[in-house]
């Protein structure tokens, strides 16, 4: 007859993954339904800064890398990508 094993005192082997990216993030908010409240997130790989997303009301801001200048996504754009990212078999 087997017998019945408890799994209390049993523990996994850990594996510790170095993880590659960090995400740092500041909120902005000064009404929620004005202008100006958003949300920044810093983007990091290997400690080195790959760019800083903005996200507010508007759209979405990017910030690559060592870049001065942002692009900007309308909400409506930021869905067209992502359908087509998400959901095109091409």
């Amino acid at each position: 007859m087997p017998r019945a094993t408890s799994r209390v005192g049993r523990r996994r082997a850990v594996r510790h993954v170095e993880r590659k990216h960090s995400v740092r993030a500041y909120l902005s908010v000064h009404e929620l339904s004005k202008a100006g409240t958003s949300l920044t997130l810093e983007i990091h790989a290997l400690g080195e800064k790959i760019g800083q997303l903005e996200i507010g009301r508007g759209g979405l801001f990017w910030w690559g890398g060592k870049r001065h200048k942002s692009k900007r996504l309308s909400w409506t754009r930021f869905a067209e990508l992502m359908d087509e990212l998400a959901y095109d078999d091409a």
